[in-house]
């Protein structure tokens, strides 16, 4: 695939961001944020809905005005350099933008008109797209009788078709079926093989495990930045453990009142993960036999209880609670 001589050109880093604000009103939707995106990396905003995850890639878009800060995309400045950002780069947005009247073949000729490409390259621009998302049999199909997989892959398809240096991917896999989603970031680990720089927004926490680099955001601010390997040893102090039960809910509401007895400088937190619990204790503390001990006495058997490592969810959760506990 062939980067942009401009792109190429432009820098170090693909992304560059310091101090960036954006407020509507006396609501702040990103806070003071600050970080940099290696060129050909695939970069993870990570955080739940609200978190100012979409407000920040629309900025780095050229979609949206910041309120203050400094920042570049491939080397152009995103207060003064929109329309060269926009150029440069492919975006695809939470709601599929395609015209779904419009056959796939229909869609994919209609965004190329509007990165206007030039004539004679459309038809292998087009074979191009429809090969690498599998869409070949589907050129002719009415976009909205398509299943949310295929629309996924042909909204990545039109977003990529002037082969930009970067992709913006905001909330991509949203709404669509787990072996869908693998699919897609089968596609995505293709276009950073070919040097494309992926910026990807999500709220799935599992999905972070697949980027080379990623922030965490909660309210507007990044409260962690590093690899998925960095973030799992660098910001867990506490020890995870996983436990089964028949009885989750009631398991869970019983280790949550712990506060106020003796074990509450230990057991730190817990929380439903699928059908288990996550529960978190202080580091070294060996509480294997105590906590099934404690729920039996609720009639709660444990089927099994044992130390995990830590996920990247359960990074999120205890950086949150110690951003809650830092304000009080």
């Amino acid at each position: 695939m062939n980067v942009p001589i401009e792109a190429a050109a432009a820098g170090l880093w693909a992304v560059e961001i310091t101090d960036l604000v954006k407020t509507f009103g006396s609501f702040t939707a990103v806070d003071h944020i600050s970080l940099t995106v290696n060129r050909g990396e695939i970069f993870g905003f990570l955080g739940p809905n609200g978190a100012g995850k979409s407000t920040t890639i629309r900025m780095l878009c050229g979609i949206l005005a910041p309120s203050s800060g400094r920042g570049k995309v491939s080397g152009f400045d995103i207060f003064t350099q929109a329309e060269k950002i926009k150029q440069n780069i492919g975006y695809m947005s939470q709601k599929f933008s395609l015209y779904e009247d419009l056959t796939v073949e229909e869609n994919l000729n209609f965004f190329s008109g509007i990165y206007t490409i030039l004539p004679s390259l459309i038809p292998e621009r087009k074979e191009w797209v429809l090969k690498m998302a599998g869409l070949q049999e589907k050129r002719l199909a009415i976009t909205r009788n398509l299943a949310g997989g295929w629309k996924q892959r042909l909204a990545l398809g039109c977003a990529i078709l002037h082969e930009p240096s970067i992709l913006f991917l905001d909330e991509p896999t949203s709404g669509v079926d787990p072996l869908s989603r693998r699919q897609f970031w089968d596609l995505i680990y293709e276009m950073a093989g070919k040097g494309v720089t992926i910026f990807v927004t999500t709220h799935y926490l599992d999905e972070a495990e697949y980027c080379d680099r990623l922030a965490l955001i909660n309210q507007g601010r990044i409260i962690a930045l590093g690899t998925p390997a960095e973030l799992k040893s660098g910001h867990m102090p506490e020890d995870v453990w996983e436990l089964e039960t028949e009885r989750l809910v009631e398991a869970l509401g019983f280790l949550k009142g712990i506060a106020g007895t003796p074990l509450e400088p230990l057991l730190r937190g817990v929380a439903v993960f699928g059908n288990t619990l996550h529960v978190v204790t202080a580091k070294g503390a060996d509480l294997a036999s105590v906590i099934p001990a404690l729920l039996a006495r609720r009639q709660i058997s444990v089927s099994r209880l044992e130390k995990i490592e830590p996920s990247l969810e359960d990074v999120f959760v205890a950086l949150v609670e110690e951003k809650k506990q830092n304000l009080l």
